[in-house]
């Protein structure tokens, strides 16, 4: 790649961040006259990789698609390899290798789960591609994947739900499926999401996961993927980070701790501790990231770091990004627990 490529990529990766004062920007990224970042710009715009509207000062860009596909099926006998085939594989023929085998592992699974859990109907599968990245969409018109695992398992409140599709090894057909499949999934991206009813869960590399709450009500289950045409990632590196090839199972996971915080909550109940370390036992390694925790309480530290530890000495609790707070409380449990 020539220079003039990497700057023309950053252009548009500027474009991606925000479509306005694009020339502005250019000019001060680069330190170059407004007349030559237009230059930049119009080259773009030729190779209908951007487009823009409006005139002057009040133009706005943004990423074009280069290629789309939407394409609806019945669930009733799909096989999710056909799906690939027939939507995804064409727009992503010519990326790298590595990035076609996580399009092509993402895809198959989540329609899997639609055709296998949803109860839906159908299925509506979306691909766009621009010049940076490619973005999936897999949806379905069933129950909603937050309240039937709510349903499944039993859980007080949906929010719940999310919290345990982070730790991964969740299914609600066990004969069938290993629960891995959103798991890795989330992992593969650079950013994933899953909407249904009121609630989704992100997943961006590089941070913690979120759940979020709309006002809105998605019927069915919503998942959107994004992954850069140029990414480096090797779907068995993510892999073996959770399933080390020497132990030949889902040996580990990462659990983002504020899931477990509702809007507003404390984490200080033994309930909640309950809540959190609910089918720990399935993992040897638990790495418990406190981001955005500031404080947890006693019983909810004695909980998890002594009662829980005591009950399954093969499972190692791993905390990390706690704040000095956290970490005394934490502390204090160990210490009770090596008495």
């Amino acid at each position: 790649m020539t220079d003039k490529d990497d700057m023309l990529r950053r252009i548009l990766t500027l474009i991606d961040e925000s479509g306005n004062d694009v020339a502005k920007r250019v000019a001060h990224e680069f330190g170059v006259s407004r007349q030559t970042a237009n230059t930049y710009l119009k080259e773009l715009l030729s190779k209908k990789q951007i487009s823009a509207e409006g005139k002057t000062k009040a133009r706005f860009y943004s990423l074009a698609n280069t290629q789309r596909e939407v394409k609806s099926y019945n669930c009733e006998g799909l096989e999710e390899d056909r799906v690939w085939q027939e939507v995804f594989a064409p727009v992503v023929a010519d990326l790298p290798e590595n990035v076609r085998d996580i399009w092509r592992y993402g895809v198959t699974e989540m329609v899997n789960n639609a055709v296998d859990h949803s109860g839906s109907p159908g299925v509506i599968v979306t691909v766009e591609q621009n010049a940076l990245y490619t973005k999936g969409w897999v949806i379905d018109e069933g129950e909603g994947i937050f309240n039937k695992i709510q349903r499944e398992l039993g859980l007080y409140d949906p929010r719940q739900a999310i919290l345990e599709l982070a730790k991964g090894k969740l299914t609600t057909d066990p004969e069938h499926h290993t629960g891995e499949g959103i798991f890795f999934t989330s992992k593969v991206f650079d950013k994933f999401i899953i909407v249904s009813g009121t609630l989704g869960f992100i997943h961006v590399d590089g941070d913690q996961d979120w759940f979020l709450e709309n006002s809105s009500d998605e019927q069915g289950t919503n998942v959107s993927m994004r992954l850069s045409n140029d990414s480096e990632r090797i779907l068995k590196n993510v892999f073996d980070e959770f399933a080390p090839p020497e132990e030949f199972s889902f040996a580990k996971t990462i659990v983002p701790v504020r899931l477990a915080q509702y809007e507003g909550e404390k984490l200080v109940s033994r309930s909640q501790a309950k809540r959190l370390y609910q089918r720990f036992e399935r993992f040897s390694n638990v790495v418990l990231d406190f981001e955005g925790v500031s404080e947890i309480g006693q019983a909810f530290a004695d909980e998890l770091f002594r009662v829980f530890v005591l009950e399954h000495p093969t499972v190692e609790l791993i905390p990390v990004k706690t704040t000095e707070a956290v970490s005394q409380m934490i502390k204090r449990a160990q210490a009770r627990a090596a008495e």
